[in-house]
């Protein structure tokens, strides 16, 4: 059996997301957070579908077509959820024999932190709903996130060391045993561990897709602290170093694009949040990027243009998601070609 997990940058039917009302962490900002959710849905489904699980199906409609979004490639699934974060209890898609199949991971709310009872069903739920067509479902008995892993597409893995290996997701499973896991599983062939670097204010133990990002080219956009009096600095200083020694398939040095370092934000309880511009979103023709009203936005947008030339950069203000920890790609996951019905 010959599996693979594709990258992020190949062809894609859509991209799920999870609408936030009152029962989510986000009733006391929803009037902030509404809109950013709005424009994402309205920049995917420029280029192609968009999938959303909603309390309420005809109020979502409603809110969409009064702020303009095109509805001819959204479609809303009735499925209840406790949050927002679609990257981390979606499906993870492979290839399995050149057929995809929908690998759909115990999500236990990154170590029992939080609530997860109903968004650990949402995979089921749309699968019985018919929203993946026949493509079939396959239950793994593993707590896995997406954000926790980065694919190439032809079997290199990125993780971190913080978040696979932490023991409150598969206590059982030592490095070893995790990647011959993620070798059965999603066809890897290697797998990259990175043991440095965090963002305060994050909720996952570190996940990949906060800090280091693997890009088209054998290229990696990585977050880069620039100040020396951030206690970030130290930490992020080892995982640059750590990238540089890093070598491709072929024992080639990774192409490396720092992305900016965004002003410290803090909420109204002087908690710090977790802002990275390595949170974006990779879609057919486009990368949507995370910006904070930050003197860095427009630098992030052109280095991740570094990395992506060929497609269309958009920014979309995402300090409201930071709120709750967490940025853009982390409130949506690929579906890539091939899936949806």
């Amino acid at each position: 059996m010959t599996r693979r997990l594709p990258a992020e940058w190949e062809a894609q039917d859509g991209v799920l997301l999870a609408w936030p009302h009152e029962e989510t962490d986000w009733h006391a900002d929803l009037e902030q957070v509404e809109p950013v959710f709005v424009e994402i849905v309205r920049q995917i489904s420029r280029f192609e579908r968009v999938l959303l699980v909603a309390p309420d199906a005809r109020e979502l409609r409603t809110t969409l077509q009064m702020a303009g979004v095109c509805l001819d490639r959204v479609q809303i699934f009735e499925i209840p959820s406790n949050d927002t974060w679609a990257r981390d209890f979606g499906p993870i898609t492979v290839e399995d024999n050149g057929q995809v199949r929908l690998l759909d991971y115990g999500f236990n709310g990154w170590g029992l932190k939080f609530a997860s009872n109903f968004d650990n069903q949402i995979t089921r739920g749309l699968h019985q709903a018919g929203a993946f067509g026949s493509t079939p479902r396959e239950v793994v008995g593993l707590i896995l996130e997406g954000g926790s892993i980065e694919s190439d597409g032809r079997g290199t893995i990125l993780t971190t060391a913080e978040c696979l290996l932490n023991p409150n997701r598969n206590p059982h499973l030592d490095r070893r045993q995790i990647e011959r896991v993620l070798a059965e599983q999603l066809g890897a062939e290697r797998v990259l561990w990175l043991e440095n670097g965090y963002l305060a204010g994050d909720d996952t133990d570190s996940h990949v897709d906060t800090l280091a990002r693997l890009c088209p080219e054998d290229t990696i956009a990585y977050v880069a602290c620039d100040d020396p009096e951030d206690e970030h600095y130290e930490a992020l200083q080892r995982m640059e170093q750590e990238l540089k020694a890093l070598r491709t398939a072929a024992g080639e040095p990774y192409r490396l694009i720092p992305l900016p370092w965004p002003v410290a934000c803090y909420d109204d309880e002087g908690e710090r949040l977790p802002a990275t511009y390595a949170n974006f979103l990779v879609i057919n023709d486009a990368v949507l990027v995370p910006t904070y009203g930050d003197d860095k936005d427009q630098a992030a947008l052109e280095a991740v243009g570094q990395a992506f030339p060929a497609r269309d950069i958009i920014g979309i203000d995402c300090f409201p998601l930071i709120l709750q920890h967490g940025s853009l790609h982390c409130v949506t996951m690929q579906i890539p070609k091939g899936v949806l019905a």
